[in-house]
């Protein structure tokens, strides 16, 4: 296969596990075209995948590493991957940048804050059930991602970055515009940048205003007293990538844990029993139906060599976190069935190094208390719909259900 016969990735994710087979087919690194004809290299296998994040030769600064980012604006269609990697923050940093940057903000995540965070993560996911159980007291239908799996990681993230209550919807609303890959026009990038200023920087106007001990308010008082820690582009989308992080993805984390156990009545009672604990529904969900599928972009500082494949320098890598985690070289030939009692916790869905999530004890801890009190409240619980009628959201980056409707009774 020649880089002349790239296979466009399907902007909408309809069946992010049998593209990922599909790719993983014609080798360990495949020319893939993403929304838009933006020309990248996806990795197809676990092995591949890690070694490509550790290697220092792999940048996530498109400024220094990417040959086709002075084109950019030639392209109109590849807008809409500004939003990911034309801003400036962790994750379009490489090297000092991004150490300056990570170590502004893993404060708020370490172990010990997380702990002391756990009453309160209990305390909003009662009160989300209790809401649920009203609403579906008389059998009515609910939806599960927008009455739990939703709002209990946004409030969360919300109440860590001191988001005001009205300011919680455009946020949200912001974010899923950016995850949405199936619209790569102009219009749809030009909307998002716009959304992004208006929002966060109402976020900022709003904490210089009225500050309080908060992580925004944190990052304010940084840039004000050394900008050259934290500069005013870097706190905005610093802000956009923690507060989108930090909630996006915990909402797949739980929606698909409830899919995956729902639709798998063994597991669901291996579950009850305690016979599989918690933390290995988690990291099976984690492997199996990662939060995000393929994250954009990496890049070729040099020639890579993977196999007999050559990804020349300054060429575009996507991190395959989903086909790494279905990959039978790695996990054996079921890789791709769910099955929490085989253990483990080897997975890249938070990625590895200096890579690695830094809200990810965050992430376990709201699902930690969202899954077992929601099983346990309702025990009947049961899917509305067939699991062929589940809507993947339209990205080929997230990986998760646009809604999740059920009963809460048999």
């Amino acid at each position: 296969m020649t880089v002349t016969d790239r296979i466009a990735l399907d902007p909408f994710g309809s069946d992010i596990p049998a593209e990922s087979a599909r790719l993983r087919a014609l080798g360990p690194v495949v020319p893939v075209e993403l929304p838009g004809g933006i020309p990248a290299w996806a990795p197809t296998g676990y092995d591949v995948l890690k070694e490509l994040i550790l290697d220092p030769q792999v940048s996530k600064d498109p400024r220094k590493h990417w040959r086709l980012w002075p084109e950019i604006g030639e392209h109109p269609s590849w807008g809409w991957v500004v939003s990911w990697i034309g801003v400036f923050n962790m994750l379009s940093a490489y090297g000092p940048d991004h150490t300056r940057l990570r170590k502004l903000v893993a404060p708020s995540f370490t172990h010990r804050r997380t702990e002391a965070m756990r009453p309160r993560v209990t305390a909003i996911a009662s009160e989300l059930l209790d809401a649920l159980a009203a609403a579906g007291s008389d059998g009515a239908v609910v939806d599960l991602r927008a009455g739990l799996a939703q709002p209990l990681p946004m409030r969360m993230i919300c109440e860590l970055f001191g988001v005001p209550d009205e300011m919680r919807d455009d946020t949200g609303a912001l974010i899923a515009a950016i995850m949405d890959t199936s619209d790569p026009t102009p219009e749809h990038a030009a909307f998002v940048q716009e959304r992004i200023g208006t929002v966060l920087g109402g976020l900022i106007a709003y904490k210089v205003e009225h500050p309080g001990d908060d992580m925004t308010t944190e990052l304010i008082r940084v840039r004000d007293e050394d900008g050259d820690r934290l500069g005013d582009e870097e706190l905005l989308y610093t802000l956009l990538l923690v507060i989108g992080a930090g909630f996006e993805t915990t909402v797949n984390l739980i929606g698909n844990a409830v899919v995956a156990l729902l639709t798998d009545p063994a597991q669901l009672a291996a579950v009850r029993t305690g016979a599989v604990g918690w933390d290995a529904v988690i990291d099976e969900t984690l492997r199996v139906h990662p939060s995000i599928a393929s994250l954009p972009l990496r890049f070729a500082v040099s020639d890579l060599k993977v196999g007999d494949v050559t990804i020349p320098a300054g060429d575009a890598i996507i991190t395959t976190f989903a086909a790494a985690g279905l990959d039978p070289a790695h996990y054996g030939p079921d890789a791709a069935a769910f099955d929490a009692a085989r253990g483990g916790d080897d997975h890249l869905a938070f990625g590895i190094g200096v890579h690695r999530c830094i809200g990810a004890p965050l992430a376990r801890a709201e699902a930690l208390a969202a899954l077992p009190a929601l099983f346990e409240r309702f025990p009947g619980l049961r899917l509305a719909v067939g699991e062929d009628e589940l809507r993947q959201v339209p990205s080929f980056i997230a990986f998760g259900w646009q809604e999740i409707p059920v009963c809460l009774e048999a």
